[in-house]
């Protein structure tokens, strides 16, 4: 299968969805399975892993929900508040339901620069590793420190770095960036998602270009074995075409063997999120 391991969708409240301001007009809406289906197809992508996009058990719900009429969503990223005395609990309950493979926080949002290394969060990563989820990774440069601090107390914990880490690639910055992925590189139950790069660099003035020593130091460091496509459509609309997320990265891997690139292109994923 060749999998986008990174979609998003939602029922747009404007409330809920402050996070959308003005300047992202393009996402300020409702996005459904149907919306991307057709072109999935014309791009030769068999499933997604639908992520959590909203802090909440009920956008978990309505992610599993949509799992249910659209067999395109493979896997599911949700969310549970992993400092709640009843995540075990939770994760139990949620166990019913085997199309959820693993949880996210929206670290980026949190101002706190260890909030993943707090004992109520730790508690949370060990109920994951407990019951075999995975945990996807959202951060900003300010969560460095405490990430790395979090996976190397975590050496069971399967973890996934969402974007590369988000780049500044607008600013073309790489040195603090560039050290922090060859750190954290290290653990081998680190893997990365090759997505949501356009949005991180000038959205109306990109190059191919633009992306390229970070893709190759992200390639060079976590290995072909532990790297992964994925869009973060919708999200991507806001600076190219669901086409443009792929040629970015795709322009990039010119070296890879055959194996490697069905690995790049689903295998990875699949094997990651347990998807059948």
């Amino acid at each position: 299968m060749r999998i986008d391991a990174h979609q998003h969708f939602w029922l747009y409240d404007p409330v809920r969805d402050s996070w959308i301001t003005e300047e992202m007009e393009a996402i300020r809406r409702t996005f459904l399975p149907n919306d991307i289906g057709q072109i999935l197809k014309d791009n030769k992508i068999d499933g997604v892993v639908a992520v959590q996009a909203d802090q909440s058990v009920k956008q978990t719900e309505f992610l599993v929900e949509l799992s249910g009429f659209y067999k395109l969503i493979k896997a599911v990223v949700g969310w549970v508040d992993l400092r709640s005395a009843s995540v075990e609990d939770q994760l139990e309950q949620f166990k019913q339901h085997s199309i959820i493979k693993g949880f996210r926080h929206i670290i980026e949002g949190e101002s706190d620069p260890d909030f993943l290394h707090r004992d109520e969060f730790l508690r949370g990563i060990a109920a994951l590793t407990k019951h075999h989820y995975t945990y996807d990774l959202l951060i900003r440069p300010r969560h460095y420190a405490s990430t790395l601090k979090c996976v190397a107390a975590n050496p069971d914990q399967a973890f996934m770095l969402d974007h590369i880490a988000k780049p500044p690639i607008k600013s073309q910055e790489f040195d603090e960036w560039a050290q922090f992925i060859a750190d954290l590189s290290g653990y081998s139950n680190v893997h990365c998602k090759i997505s949501g790069l356009a949005t991180e660099a000038d959205w109306k003035h990109w190059t191919l270009d633009h992306f390229t020593q970070y893709i190759e130091h992200v390639i060079a460091c976590f290995g072909k074995e532990r790297v992964l496509f994925g869009s973060d459509w919708p999200v991507c609309l806001l600076a190219g075409t669901y086409e443009d997320s792929i040629n970015i990265v795709a322009d990039k891997l010119r070296d890879f063997s055959e194996a490697e690139l069905k690995g790049f292109w689903g295998d990875n994923a699949v094997k990651f999120y347990s998807i059948t």
